[in-house]
């Protein structure tokens, strides 16, 4: 399947009547969806009408796509994710929609600012890491691909949080991203369905003696869709992604209001609704694990009824239904839309038990994205019998056939069946939701070789032995019209100069840039892009963190969701060795580092949290040392998000991939940094192998134990040898755990040493330690030849389209989806 949109230089062309159309069109949106007069108007209202006046050229596109689908029927991919992470939507649109030059241009002869306008839209606060973000690329890449694609999620209305930093600790804020409304959205309030939680089951046997279950005395809760269009890069197509609000089945509970308990009313719509207020919510208590168990049933229910709907107006026999569909499960947190599709099946439709699970099967793929044990998620239950009665039954039912299934195959192995149950057999009881995704679903597959591979010898190794048909690998991969064209457009320019702009839609052609390599005017010019986006990017920081940094340092990047896995707390320790040693040596010449680190911790997680403080603080001792002025500078960027990555990726010069070998499953960032020049620093983990083996190994800094030795290490690993017999590591613990960068507090980085010391350093810090610092100082070396370090940024560039969303989608359309494209 290859992408060959229109990109003509013609279309890309500005004239004054594009201009004029496009201001009578701003202008018209301004007083009809507004009721501003543009002279009394502030830039919120023009970031507004100018969103809507996108939005207008999005919708007959959009409208002639959905009529087309409806026409042709063509086999349909619903994509199902609890998150997808968008980042801002008007310059995206704009540049899919080949109008971005005309919209500055039209916007400048107003004596507006584009940019300033551009700077008014909040980041959608609909996702929070690499799951949601990944989501977004591959709705983008559905649609450039002219793919007939859905996305379905929750319209969550106060997002994950927003991140401030006091005092050195993380604190959350409501993230009230729709403050101000959102104006790409379409707010469907004829599209509504019942969803229901609770209640009890009842059975009777009809007259051929066949069971029938009815699910009553239910809670019932409204699911409403809202719309926001999702266009492909300069085609006609423009696919859905729908998402779901919570609201009450009515506005009051009238006996309440009748007898004049007013406040009781109110406060029953607002519990019914908090079901789509907060993107996953803290789960350390059990209302938080009730309200997540139910936010997933809530956007699967809504979600299967609504594509029940759709396959039902094309008026397709249920046999076809898989012929018509396939249901890609996001990781585990989708996964009960196979029981809510056999509920229906067999208590709506009234299939036979055998026919129903045999559709189903052949409707899902499910996608793994972890392999850490409490990553793989699991219902208590007792909750699943209170919440979801029905569907537990159903869940007991698919176990039983499935373990008679396993017992056939492995007759007298009792550990293997206990292992593969969907049931966990413990005190509580819980349901496995891996293990029910891989039983009701026709492909597993994971997000990079090693992972996929991990996942067969290690994770889910008994299913694969059963399964291993079912088992496949996609790679991850990222979008290049948002992590390029978008976010970097001088480097855009430079490249499509040289080699045209058909890249955008086909990656692997950036590998023409390897022979501009040895052009000496093409280096400076390529070193000259990251120097400016280095000097945009210190002004930026300077506004939100009031620390300058120097644009010619090596500025060292360190940007993702919090986890002990991903190794923030090696980056620090790396940073604490550096600090040491300027302070040991102030005669010596270092190479100026900046090293800037940015993500959030889940409010629960205490340990990423506290990782968070001990950066702050060890970068308040630094940045105000007047021995490091010039030499480190250490930032955290407060509430990191994707117009954070988009001003940050374009400057980096090294991109820490530093995760324990074995445990990051892919990595999406680790490709956005090499596609944007910058040289990776990282362990063979996750997608950082495949990217080693397309950029080449002397282009990248490699560095730690693999996968296999340090399974090899298992429970004979003692962090004390490697703290006994480094210095430079044993006097970072020890001034770490002595408060040397809390003085007013001295124990309160206690737990991270300990962490480390006492509960075994679990993800190998102190093993990989030693071989980290001296790789950081071969880039540092590396850094002080400019043109050679530039000469591997191009490389990088160069050789990283494997990497495209393109190419990950093009992969499941062959193997999995089995879908072809329906151009409009």
């Amino acid at each position: 399947m290859s992408i060959s949109n229109d990109q003509s230089n013609n279309n890309n062309i500005v004239t004054a009547e594009k201009i004029e159309s496009f201001k009578k069109l701003f202008e018209e949106r301004m007083e009809r969806s507004l009721a501003v007069y543009l002279p009394k108007s502030s830039d919120r209202d023009r970031y507004k009408a100018l969103g809507y006046a996108v939005r207008d050229l999005l919708i007959s596109k959009w409208m002639k796509t959905q009529t087309t689908y409806y026409d042709q029927n063509p086999k349909r991919i619903y994509y199902l994710s609890m998150e997808f992470l968008l980042g801002r939507t008007l310059g995206n649109a704009l540049i899919n929609l080949n109008m971005e030059d005309t919209a500055i241009a039209t916007l400048k002869a107003m004596g507006l600012d584009y940019k300033a306008l551009e700077e008014m839209e909040w980041d959608a606060g609909l996702g929070n890491g690499g799951l949601g973000r990944l989501a977004a690329c591959f709705l983008d890449s559905m649609a450039t691909m002219n793919l007939p694609g859905y996305g379905y999620g929750i319209f969550y209305e106060f997002g994950m949080f927003k991140q401030e930093i006091q005092n050195d600790k993380q604190h959350e804020t409501a993230d009230t991203w729709l403050r101000y409304g959102y104006p790409f959205e379409i707010e469907r309030n004829n599209e509504m369905y019942v969803v229901n939680f609770g209640g009890k089951v009842h059975s009777n046997k009809d007259s051929s003696g066949n069971i029938h279950y009815d699910w009553v005395d239910c809670e019932q809760i409204m699911a409403m869709a809202h719309d926001i269009p999702i266009p492909g890069y300069q085609t006609n197509n423009v696919n859905t992604l729908r998402l779901w609000s919570a609201k009450a089945t009515r506005e009051f509970n009238l006996k309440s209001f009748d007898a004049s308990d007013y406040i009781g009313a109110v406060n029953e719509k607002n519990r019914t609704e908090t079901i789509s207020k907060v993107l996953y919510p803290n789960d350390n208590n059990e209302f938080g694990k009730e309200l997540r168990l139910k936010q997933q049933f809530f956007m699967v229910s809504a979600t299967i009824q609504d594509i029940l709907r759709r396959f039902n107006n094309c008026g397709d026999a249920i046999d076809s239904f898989p012929k018509k569909v396939v249901i890609q499960l996001n990781d585990t947190h989708p996964t009960l839309a196979i029981v809510e599709l056999m509920r229906i099946f067999l208590d709506e439709y009234e299939l036979k038990w055998d026919k129903a699970f045999e559709i189903v099967q052949k409707t899902f793929a499910f996608t793994n994205h972890t392999i850490l044990p409490e990553a793989l998620e699991k219902w208590p239950v007792d909750m699943l019998a209170r919440i979801l009665p029905r569907h537990l039954q159903i869940i007991y039912d698919i176990n039983a056939k499935f373990l008679d299934e396993v017992g056939i195959s492995f007759p007298g192995d009792y550990k293997r069946i206990e292992r593969m149950s969907i049931i966990e057999e413990s005190s509580p009881r819980f349901v496995r939701m891996g293990h029910l995704a891989m039983v009701g679903s026709f492909s597993i597959n994971g997000v990079a070789e090693l992972h996929t591979k991990l996942l067969k010898e290690r994770v889910f190794k008994d299913f694969f032995e059963m399964y291993p048909e079912k088992f496949n690998n996609k790679t991850n991969g990222i979008t290049p019209r948002r992590w390029i064209r978008r976010c970097n457009k001088s480097l855009s320019e430079l490249i499509s100069s040289k080699i045209g702009s058909s890249w955008v839609c086909n990656l692997d052609e950036l590998r023409k840039l390897e022979e501009f390599t040895n052009d000496s005017a093409f280096v400076s010019d390529w070193a000259s892009v990251k120097i400016k986006n280095k000097e945009s990017l210190a002004l930026d920081l300077y506004d939100e963190c009031l620390v300058k940094f120097d644009p010619a340092s090596l500025l060292d990047v360190q940007v993702k969701r919090f986890h002990e896995y991903k190794r923030q707390l090696l980056n620090i320790f790396h940073c604490i060795h550096l600090y040491h040693q300027i302070k040991d040596n102030p005669t010596k010449n270092f190479v100026p580092r900046t090293v800037i680190f940015g993500g959030k911790a889940a409010p629960g997680y205490y340990m990423a949290k506290l990782i968070i403080n001990l950066i702050n603080s060890v970068s308040h001792i630094v940045n105000r040392d007047a021995k490091a002025k010039n030499l480190l500078k250490i930032l955290f960027v407060p509430n990191y998000g994707v117009s954070w990555a988009e001003k940050i990726i374009p400057a980096a010069n090294l991109s820490e991939q530093i995760s324990t070998a074995g445990m990051e499953a892919s990595g999406t960032s680790n490709m956005k940094f090499a596609l944007n020049g910058a040289l990776t620093m990282g362990t063979l983990d996750g997608a950082n192998i495949e990217i080693m083996e397309e950029v080449g190994r002397d282009n990248i800094f490699i560095f730690g134990h693999t996968a296999e030795e340090l399974a090899r290490m298992g429970h004979t690993y003692d962090p004390h040898t490697f703290y006994n017999k480094d210095p430079d590591l044993r006097r970072i613990i020890d001034d770490i755990r002595d408060g040397y960068f809390n003085s007013n507090e001295r124990d309160l980085f206690k737990p991270i040493v300990d962490s480390l010391m006492m509960y075994r350093d679990r993800f190998f810090l102190l093993a990989d330690f030693r071989s980290y610092v001296e790789t950081q100082e071969l880039a540092s070396r590396l850094y002080t030849n400019k043109d050679e370090w530039t000469k591997k940024s191009i490389i990088n560039t160069a050789r990283i389209g494997k990497f495209s969303s393109d190419r990950t989608i093009k992969e499941y359309v062959r193997d999995i989806w089995k879908v072809s494209p329906c151009a409009i």
